[in-house]
Parts: C-alpha cells; sequence; structure tokens
C-alpha cells in the first residue's frame, strides 16, 4: 500500500512537470533591457568614486518586498541578513545594498535608510505621530581596498554618501563593468565588474540579476577567453564565443588570483522576480540561484569569498501552472542561469578605470 501511494505521488508530481514545461511553451528570451531592472516594480542606482576606486550599486522596490539570502563565501560581511529568516518579523525589504569598501562599504545602507526614511519609506508596526518609519536596507560588501585607489579617508569614509547618490538615481537603466559595487573589482586576475542580465519564460515570469564580480576565483576557463558561463549566453551579450573545446585538469585554476588574503575577495549579487512568492519560496530561489556562481565562477565559495546572494520578489503576478512548487523550482533554476550571464557580462563589459593596472577580458589574445 505504501510503495503505491509513493508511486501515486510520483506519477502525480511527473503530470505536473508536464503541465508546467507545456505550460512554459518553450525557451524563454531575455528582457527588453537585459538588466534586473526588466523585472516589473525595481530600479537600481549606481555610484562611483574615481579617486577612492570604489562605489555603491542600490537595488530599490517601488513597494516593500519579500527578500531572502544566502550565505556561502567563508569570509562575509554583511547588515540586517538576520532580520530575513522567515520565522522573524520583517521579511521584506525597502532597499539592498551591494558596495565596495569591505567594512567600511557597510555605511553605504545608512545614507540609503536615511535617504529612504525622509521619504516616508521603511517598516511601521503601527503609525504614530513624530515616530519615523524604520526602512529595512540589508547590504552585503566586497574587499576593494587594495586596488590602489585613495583609501585614506580618515574619519569620513565616502560611502555613506555614495549610498545617498546611488539611491537618490535609481531608475530602470544602469551601466555595466567598472560602475557603482564593481567599479574597483577584480575577477581572479581579470578587472571585474557589475554584471546584470534578465529573462522572460515563455509564460511571461521575469526573471533578472545584478552582480558585482571581485571574485578569488576565475569566470574563465583556462587558458583562454572563453567564459564558464558560455553555454547560458543568449544573443552574444558577452561576446558569443560559445562553450570552450578544452578539457581542464582539475586543480588547475587559470587565471584564479594568486596568494589571497582572507575577506579580500566575494562576489555579491541580488536576484529577482516578478512572481509572488512568500519568505520560504524566496529563500529557496536564493539558494538555486547561487549555483549561478558555480556555473560561472571556478573556484568560488572559498574561504577567501564572502560571496552574497539576495533574493527579491516584487509580488506583480501570481505562479503559473498547477503545481506551485514546479514554479518555484522554475524560478530558481532561471534565476541561477541569469546569474552565470550576469557574472560573464560584468567581466565582458569592465574597462580599467583612470590609474588602475592590469588586464580586462578585451586586452587577452584571441587564441
Amino acid at each position: 500500500m505504501r510503495r503505491r501511494t509513493l508511486l501515486t505521488a510520483f506519477g502525480g508530481l511527473a503530470a505536473a512537470t508536464t503541465l508546467g514545461a507545456r505550460a512554459a511553451g518553450g525557451p524563454g528570451r531575455p528582457g527588453p533591457r537585459n538588466l534586473i531592472t526588466d523585472v516589473e516594480g525595481l530600479s537600481v542606482g549606481q555610484a562611483q568614486d574615481a579617486r577612492v576606486r570604489s562605489g555603491v550599486s542600490v537595488i530599490l522596490p517601488d513597494r516593500r518586498a519579500v527578500c531572502a539570502v544566502d550565505v556561502r563565501g567563508g569570509g562575509p560581511g554583511t547588515r540586517e541578513t538576520d532580520a530575513l529568516d522567515a520565522w522573524d518579523l520583517v521579511r521584506s525589504v525597502d532597499a539592498v545594498v551591494l558596495s565596495g569598501g569591505s567594512v567600511y562599504g557597510l555605511a553605504a545602507a545608512d545614507g540609503v535608510a536615511a535617504w529612504l526614511g525622509a521619504h516616508g519609506r521603511g517598516f511601521v508596526m503601527a503609525p504614530l505621530p513624530g515616530v519615523p518609519p524604520s526602512p529595512i536596507v540589508p547590504a552585503a560588501i566586497l574587499f576593494d581596498l587594495a586596488n590602489g585607489g585613495d583609501k585614506g579617508w580618515g574619519m569620513q569614509p565616502p560611502y555613506r554618501d555614495l549610498g545617498v547618490e546611488a539611491v537618490a538615481s535609481a531608475g530602470a537603466g544602469f551601466a555595466l563593468g567598472t560602475a557603482g559595487a564593481g567599479y574597483g573589482a577584480t575577477a581572479g586576475t581579470l578587472k571585474g565588474g557589475i554584471g546584470s542580465a534578465s529573462l522572460v519564460t515563455a509564460d511571461g515570469m521575469t526573471v533578472g540579476a545584478i552582480v558585482a564580480v571581485n571574485s578569488l576565483g576565475t569566470p574563465l576557463v583556462p587558458g583562454g577567453r572563453h567564459f564558464w558561463a558560455a553555454p547560458f549566453e543568449l544573443n552574444r551579450e558577452f561576446g558569443g564565443l560559445g562553450p570552450s573545446p578544452d578539457l581542464v585538469a582539475g586543480e588547475d585554476w587559470g587565471d584564479t588570483r594568486i596568494n589571497p588574503g582572507a575577506r579580500a575577495n566575494t562576489t555579491i549579487a541580488c536576484v529577482a522576480t516578478d512572481v509572488i512568492l512568500d519568505p520560504d519560496e524566496i529563500k529557496r530561489v536564493a539558494m538555486m540561484a547561487q549555483d549561478g556562481l558555480a556555473r560561472a565562477i571556478r573556484p568560488i565559495h572559498s574561504p577567501f569569498d564572502g560571496d552574497v546572494v539576495f533574493a527579491l520578489s516584487t509580488g506583480r503576478r501570481p505562479a503559473p501552472g498547477p503545481r506551485r512548487e514546479f514554479a518555484v523550482a522554475r524560478i530558481g533554476a532561471a534565476a541561477a542561469d541569469v546569474l552565470a550571464r550576469a557574472v560573464a557580462r560584468g567581466v565582458y563589459e569592465a574597462t580599467l578605470p583612470p590609474g588602475m593596472q592590469g588586464r580586462t577580458w578585451h586586452s587577452l589574445p584571441a587564441r
């Protein structure tokens, strides 16, 4: 009897999976901008300081959004991630901040919170005269303190002001490569940067990602210019070279950074969807999205990295199909693919800022 019950349950799941795939109607496509802002209800603002050689990126929902986080790196730097646990009170956010500057960069969220509070945005348990709202602004930081910029800021690091500038400039379009939190970033031994991508499924769900690539590991297959993320590329968005034909030895890490220091690296990201998801479901999406980093960077999640992925739901459309769990699986799988593409786009679009030495993807010799 128990075996029959299990087989029946499995058959029902298989049927739901078939129905979900049929409902999708085929492969998806990038959104009109191929940016995370293709997810309805999201804006992105960025600011950078060329002298300091660092910057800030802010993901701004137009209303409070359900949010979760998944932390895999061995040396993370974060703010307010504990508040996102499904068993806690808040579980939704007013903005998400990605910042350079290591521990100093956490102050960018202070500036964003101040700006939001001044505009009447934030968590309110019960409105009371004279009591301001409490903006919920989780953040993650990357290490770019050793990139040669002027870090002699004394008691006045620039990140609070950069946070204010970034959130105030938020809109649908934003620069990739050497911009925002990726301004001073490196990816292995290459210049890193800000990347973004999106996917609209055939049945109308939108999934997007933004990432600041500052990894210990390399985004390239050893010995050439091919991206690890190449199998997921759409419309030649990062050069169109396709997958590498080479086999890779077990510990050939190619252009991985040599002699890393603790907390001296990190890839920080946010994925998002317009589908209505609850805190547990968006947490699963965040966990699945981390696999996008593993598809795009090798090695990843090391003791020297502080890899963090946030996930947002703007809640603009219901989940399609007869099985909600299958929709969550599809969104999580799409988020991983989109994040892998965003990593490659960030490195592909990166240029050297004034005075910075190093290599970019475009400076590599063609094979």
